[in-house]
């Protein structure tokens, strides 16, 4: 396992979601947070194992343009190096659009769900996306 440094690692998951972001190409409004950092569950806390994970989500888009963006996902990821591991519909209520792709190398594993507006709970129609890196080990 590759020993690196946190901040970095941050660093990296960020740049790969800016370049989801531009395959993407919709014209929204984009969740402003930060990559953050936890410890690898399948290790325990004395081994120092940990990735990055980066939450953000697109909204205040037409649910039209965000399916296009899906379409768009599913034919760039390939020709830059992601592998799509599933592209379905995840196990919620709503069975909403889901794509998990790993980067070449499986530096990074993505999960983005197109989720529709909810009257009961009054949520948006949003692009979720999750970027996170593989599991690494701090000095």
């Amino acid at each position: 396992m590759e020993i690196r440094d946190r901040e970095a690692v941050e660093a990296d998951v960020e740049k790969a979601s800016s370049r989801i972001l531009e395959m993407l190409a919709l014209e929204g409004k984009v969740t402003e947070s930060g990559a953050m950092t936890a410890r690898c569950a399948d290790y325990d806390s004395g081994q120092h194992v940990y990735r990055a994970r980066h939450p953000w989500s697109v909204h205040q888009v037409p649910f039209a343009d965000m399916q296009k963006a899906m379409d768009r996902l599913r034919s760039e990821l390939p020709k830059r190096g992601w592998e799509i591991r599933k592209d379905g519909v995840d196990g919620s209520v709503g069975k909403s659009p889901q794509i998990i792709a790993e980067s070449e190398g499986r530096t990074f594993s993505l999960d983005v769900r197109l989720h529709k507006a909810s009257e009961a709970g009054g949520a948006p129609e949003l692009l979720e996306v999750t970027v996170e890196s593989a599991c690494y080990r701090t000095k």
